[in-house]
């Protein structure tokens, strides 16, 4: 059985690199850990948000930003980010090219579509990116996670993996980096209850393996 680390979404657009999008403090620190974690497993796998200027939930504001939405694949409003091309979709410091990645899944390409895990293009769960049937391909029984943020899109990719049945999950805190310390600890919280593992280090990470 195989080993994968997970770099979920650690773009450019979620640090002060692109501080007018959707700055998480630290995001462009954690590529060296991500490296680190890296080395535990036989696959990489790289997730980047990818989304259109035309996205129906884009809004001019950061003050406007979270108003619920009615719609069934983007339930909240958010400044536009990770717009292909934008020097925000592009992955943070030290990071390899993404040709040296295993794998690499694209969302929210579609303009109503804004989905937060890694493994369905919507809401709802019922469109697969084919993550899971990826890692099913390669036996891979363990998933290890880092990436941006840790109280969004790390936390949905990891619960959706868990909700599988068919992993191993452990999501490296030294690895990711997130929005608010209340939100990143209910993060945590769910996360635990639900069966994964959360390490505070790689150190922590091999002690699982």
């Amino acid at each position: 059985m195989s080993i994968a680390a997970i770099d979920v979404d650690p773009q450019k657009t979620f640090t002060p690199l692109c501080p007018n999008e959707l700055p998480v403090g630290e995001g462009d620190t954690i590529g060296s850990e991500l490296n680190q974690q890296a080395k535990l497993a036989n696959y990489r796998v790289l997730t980047k948000d990818a989304h259109p200027h035309n996205a129906i939930w884009v809004v001019e504001a950061h003050e406007d930003m979270l108003s619920p939405l009615d719609h069934p694949n983007a339930d909240l409003t958010w400044v536009s980010h990770a717009v292909p091309g934008t020097t925000g979709f592009e992955t943070i410091p030290d990071l390899p090219p993404v040709t040296d990645y295993d794998h690499v899944i694209w969302k929210g390409i579609e303009p109503d579509l804004h989905p937060y895990g890694a493994c369905y293009h919507d809401l709802q769960e019922k469109l697969s990116t084919g993550l899971i049937e990826w890692l099913q391909s390669k036996d891979v029984s363990t998933v290890l996670i880092g990436g941006l943020a840790t109280d969004y899109c790390v936390k949905t990719t990891a619960l959706q993996l868990q909700a599988t049945g068919l992993f191993k999950v452990i999501v490296n805190l030294a690895a990711c980096r997130g929005i608010a310390a209340k939100t990143v600890e209910q993060a945590c919280h769910e996360m635990k209850v639900a069966g994964i593992r959360v390490c505070s280090c790689t150190e922590a990470v091999k002690a699982l393996l």
